[in-house]
């Protein structure tokens, strides 16, 4: 019988280095070392810690990870409707501050190149030569209101070529004119038109004149010869002379209403027929009184800017019948 041969066991593969390790320390806990593992400070989202920071270039966490809520479908359409009210509120204010500015520069450009004393044709009627034959007597037609009085058109209206106001002397009361202001500056033609006060019909102008009122003395212009007749009804109670420059043109008529026996209106600028005197009965555009004078060569009328001639006419004043008849 063989001899049985012992077989040697295999010894296990040397360990790497790494896992050499001392059997008298490791794995005694009571040789560990006892000191503080030490650990980056960071900058907590809410500051509760006092501990100083090491180092500022760490991230800041945030407070919440939690998304915010989505508006509702009905929420959008409203803040879309908002955003869109808003957008075309403000659309409008610009384009009224634009229309404003527009008015405003065109405004002090007209003023600047003095557009309101530009000749304007009148829109009574249109004026007939200085030597066509006479008319028929104004129709009647109310121009001017003082009170309960009503003073009528002078002259015939084929012969109008302009009807204006001015501030008289001293005395003479102040008159509502009928119809509307020619010469008003382009803002207030633009306001008449906005709130629908333009009126049609009869048209005056204003003009300068004393310190009175600016409506005291009404001048109805028309060609020189045409006649003159009685603005209202009642008696003559004075004519006197018409004096310019000191010199004589024409009579002034003073006449005492019949409807308002307190009051006197005056004719002035009159060359007078022969029979008007004191004393006389005269008639509400039916009672003539004299022709309109040439006055052209002696003065320079105001109401000529708004006639297509020298601007001869008639003017009618009213006055207190206490009161003194001046000029």
């Amino acid at each position: 019988m063989a001899p049985q041969r012992h077989r040697r066991p295999r010894r296990p593969p040397p360990r790497p280095s790494a896992w050499d390790w001392s059997f008298a320390e490791d794995g005694a806990l009571a040789l560990d070392r006892h000191e503080v593992i030490p650990k980056t400070a960071y900058e907590p989202a809410l500051d509760l810690s006092q501990s100083r920071v090491l180092s500022r270039s760490l991230n800041r966490r945030t407070q919440s990870g939690t998304v915010t809520r989505m508006p509702s479908r009905r929420t959008r359409r409203r803040a879309s409707l908002r955003q869109r009210e808003r957008r075309a509120q403000r659309i409008q204010r610009l384009a009224a501050l634009l229309v404003l500015v527009a008015i405003v520069i065109i405004t002090l450009t007209l003023t600047a190149f003095g557009s309101t004393s530009a000749r304007a044709r009148p829109e009574i009627v249109p004026r007939a030569p200085a030597a066509a034959v006479a008319v028929a007597p104004p129709r009647p037609q109310v121009v001017a209101v003082q009170g309960a009085l009503r003073l009528q058109l002078p002259v015939p209206q084929e012969r109008v070529s302009a009807i204006a106001y001015h501030a008289a002397t001293q005395g003479a009361l102040p008159l509502h004119p009928l119809g509307r202001r020619g010469n008003n500056g382009l803002l207030r033609r633009l306001v008449d038109r906005v709130l629908g006060t333009h009126r049609s019909g009869l048209t005056w102008y204003q003009l300068g004149g004393a310190d009175g009122p600016p409506t005291s003395a009404l001048d109805v212009a028309a060609p020189a010869g045409t006649d003159v007749y009685a603005p209202v009804d009642g008696t003559v109670v004075a004519v006197d002379d018409y004096v310019l420059n000191g010199k004589r043109f024409g009579s002034r008529i003073d006449i005492q209403p019949s409807t308002a026996p307190a009051l006197v209106v005056s004719v002035i600028r009159v060359g007078t027929r022969a029979g008007v005197g004191v004393g006389q009965a005269v008639v509400a555009g039916r009672s003539r009184l004299g022709r309109v004078l040439d006055l052209a060569a002696v003065e320079r009328q105001a109401i000529a800017r708004y006639t297509q001639d020298s601007g001869n006419h008639v003017t009618l004043e009213v006055r207190s019948a206490a009161a003194p008849a001046l000029g």
